[in-house]
């Protein structure tokens, strides 16, 4: 069971976040704490693998409490950052501090566990490994920030997209949409929206081929 502390000031939302948590499998929540200062003595306390934490507390701010925890010496605690907080300032510091997530509230219980079984996914794959090939590597950051869903449009499957990115990673040169439905048994016009997609967010390198005509378009995992 994947262990997981919910820092949030207002006692209402930790519940119903408590609650969001315990109905994904594999997770239990072993404690909540409503300020900073109780978050970081419950962290030391309890030990969580994971802590569901707001920025927007009485005493100090949940930036504060990430960056306390890093210096402090608790590097093995992972953090979702859950908060009202928009503004690119926090979402960059968050992001520096190590924050897996960022999750704007309010949010429904969709969201929290399409990113807890990433999260869980990660880690499996993780303590699974002894040594991590560049292909292995990539795979696992790719279950972070594409597993979720959150990132992909509308109809579009994570294992579909899992299916298209080990194709590119495999191949010795760049591949088209053809060749990516021939290797990974889609259509060719499934294949060309997940490339597409995959180019439009910077996840894979478009090629392009000049000969007679329009120019082929390629594509190469980075």
């Amino acid at each position: 069971m994947i262990s997981v502390l919910v820092v949030d000031d207002d006692f209402r939302v930790a519940a119903l976040h408590q609650a969001y948590v315990e109905a994904v499998e594999g997770f239990r929540v072993v404690g909540q704490a409503h300020s900073g200062a109780a978050a970081i003595e419950s962290v030391a306390l309890l030990r969580p693998d994971l802590v569901l934490l707001d920025l927007y507390l009485p005493d100090i701010s949940g930036l504060d409490v990430l960056r306390r925890l890093r210096a402090a010496g608790q590097p093995r605690v992972d953090v979702i950052v859950v908060t009202a907080a928009r503004d690119a300032g926090s979402v960059e510091e968050a992001v520096r501090n190590g924050s897996l997530y960022y999750l704007v509230k309010p949010f429904g219980p969709a969201s929290l566990k399409e990113r807890l079984d990433a999260y869980a996914t990660m880690r499996r794959r993780l303590s699974s490994l002894n040594e991590a090939s560049q292909a292995e590597v990539d795979e696992i950051f790719l279950a972070l920030r594409m597993a979720a869903g959150q990132d992909l449009p509308k109809g579009h499957s994570p294992q579909t997209l899992g299916t298209i990115v080990q194709a590119l990673q495999s191949a010795a040169e760049p591949l088209s949409a053809e060749e990516v439905a021939a290797r990974t048994g889609v259509s060719r016009a499934t294949a060309r929206r997940y490339l597409s997609h995959l180019s439009r967010i910077g996840r894979v390198e478009l090629v392009l081929r000049y000969g007679p005509g329009r120019p082929e378009h390629r594509y190469r995992w980075p």
